[in-house]
C-alpha cells in the first residue's frame, strides 16, 4: 500500500504532463514534454526497482518512499514551467529522487552480498554524472537548458543498456537484477491504470464545463470508448501473458529491462497525447490545427506501438501482433485524409477510437478462438511468429 500511496504524486506528474502539451501544441511543446516525460518515468521506473529489492514493509523503506513523494510532488509543481523559471526546482526535486534514493538503497544492503552493493554503487556513479547535467541546465538559460538536459538524459537512458559499467568497478550483471517478476509487472501496470485515469479525468472535467450538445456527447462517448479500447488492448491478454512470462522467466532481469523498463515509456506517451486530443476534440469538435491533427493521430499510433512491441517481446515474436499492425496501417492510411482535413476532428477522433476498438476485437476474439480450440491455428492468425 505505500507504494500505492506513492504512486498519487504521479497522477498529478501525468495531469500536469498533459496540461503542457495541451497549452503548448507546438513542435517545442512537444520536445520539452517528450522530456520531461522520460525524467517523470525514469524516475518512477528505478523506485519501483529500488522496491523490488527492498521490502516496503520496513519503516526505513517506508520513509525513505514518504521523502520521494515530497519530493515528487515538487517535481509535479514545476513540471508547467520547467522550461521558464523553474528549471532549477524541477532540476533539484530531481536530482534529490535520483541520487537520494540511490545513497539509501547502499545504505539499506549494506549487510547483503558485496555484488549488491556494487551495483548500487555503479548506478550512483552514473547518477551523479547525469545530475550535473540536469543541475547545470536547471540553472542556464533556457536556450541552453535543453541541450544540458537532453544529455542528462542520454546518459540515463543509455546506462542499463551498457549495465552501468564504471572504469574500476567494472559494470553489472543479469543477475544483480534478478527480481520478483510479478512485482514489476503489477507495478507497471498500475502506472498504466494511472495514465488511463487521469485520461478519463481530463475528458470528464472537460465534458463538464461545455453546454450540452449533440457534438459534445459524441466526443465524450468517443474518448471513453477510446480509453475502455486501450484498457483492453493491454489488460485483456497481454499484460497476463507478459506477467506470467516474467513470472517464471529464469532470467527476469532482462525481461524487466527491455518490456518494462524502456518500452512502456511508448504506452504511457500514447496515453498522455490521447488524453490531448480527446479534449481538443471536445472543445473544438468542427476546427483544429495541424498540431491537432498530429495529436489525434499520435496518440493512438504511440499506444499501439508501445503495446505491440511489449507483446512482441514478452512473447519472443518476430514481427508485432498482427492486430496491431493493420490498426497501426489503418492509421498511417488515415493520415493524409486527415492533414488534408477532409475530416472534422470529432470524425477524426471517433475513427481513431474506432480502430482501437477493431484491434481490441480482433486480439480478444482471436485468442478466445485459440483457448476454446485447443489449437495454435488461431494463435498464428493473430500473433504470426
Amino acid at each position: 500500500m505505500i507504494e500505492l500511496f506513492f504512486d498519487l504524486v504521479f497522477v498529478f506528474a501525468v495531469t500536469q504532463l498533459s496540461h503542457s502539451l495541451l497549452a503548448n501544441l507546438t513542435l517545442q511543446g512537444a520536445v520539452h514534454v517528450t522530456m520531461l516525460l522520460l525524467a517523470v518515468w525514469w524516475v518512477w521506473i528505478f523506485t519501483s526497482w529500488i522496491t523490488n529489492w527492498l521490502d516496503p514493509e520496513r519503516i526505513p523503506v517506508r520513509l525513505a518512499l514518504v521523502a520521494l513523494l515530497l519530493a515528487g510532488l515538487l517535481l509535479s509543481v514545476s513540471i508547467p514551467d520547467a522550461f521558464t523559471h523553474r528549471g532549477a526546482m524541477f532540476a533539484f526535486a530531481y536530482v534529490t529522487m535520483q541520487v537520494g534514493r540511490t545513497v539509501f538503497a547502499i545504505w539499506a544492503v549494506r549487510r547483503e552480498q558485496i555484488s549488491m552493493t556494487r551495483n548500487f554503487q555503479r548506478i550512483l556513479v552514473w547518477l551523479l554524472s547525469a545530475g550535473a547535467f540536469w543541475i547545470g541546465g536547471g540553472l542556464a538559460e533556457d536556450g541552453l537548458r535543453e541541450g544540458l538536459w537532453a544529455v542528462a538524459l542520454m546518459i540515463e537512458l543509455v546506462s542499463p543498456a551498457v549495465f552501468f559499467w564504471v572504469p574500476g568497478l567494472g559494470r553489472s550483471s543479469l543477475a544483480d537484477w534478478d527480481i520478483e517478476g510479478s512485482h514489476m509487472a503489477e507495478r507497471c501496470a498500475l502506472f498504466v491504470i494511472i495514465a488511463l485515469g487521469e485520461s478519463l479525468l481530463v475528458t470528464g472535467a472537460t465534458f463538464a464545463q461545455l453546454d450540452l450538445a449533440l457534438d459534445t456527447v459524441i466526443a465524450l462517448l468517443a474518448a471513453v470508448l477510446g480509453s475502455v479500447a486501450m484498457w483492453w488492448v493491454y489488460f485483456d491478454s497481454g499484460a497476463e501473458r507478459a506477467h506470467h512470462r516474467i513470472a517464471h522467466s529464469d532470467d527476469p532481469g532482462r525481461e524487466a529491462r527491455m518490456a518494462y523498463t524502456y518500452l512502456h515509456i511508448l504506452i504511457i506517451a500514447g496515453i498522455i497525447v490521447s488524453a490531448v486530443a480527446d479534449e481538443l476534440v471536445l472543445t473544438h469538435p468542427d476546427h483544429t490545427t495541424t498540431p491537432g491533427i498530429c495529436a489525434i493521430l499520435a496518440g493512438p499510433t504511440l499506444y499501439l506501438l508501445g503495446t505491440a512491441l511489449f507483446k512482441m517481446v514478452t512473447a519472443e515474436r518476430i514481427i508485432l501482433p498482427l492486430s496491431h499492425l493493420i490498426g497501426l496501417l489503418l492509421l498511417v492510411a488515415l493520415a493524409p485524409f486527415a492533414f488534408a482535413q477532409v475530416f472534422s476532428p470529432l470524425v477524426l477522433g471517433s475513427l481513431t477510437t474506432g480502430i482501437l476498438l477493431v484491434v481490441a476485437t480482433w486480439e480478444s476474439v482471436a485468442l478466445r478462438k485459440v483457448a476454446q480450440t485447443g489449437t495454435t491455428q488461431a494463435l498464428g492468425q493473430e500473433l504470426p511468429k
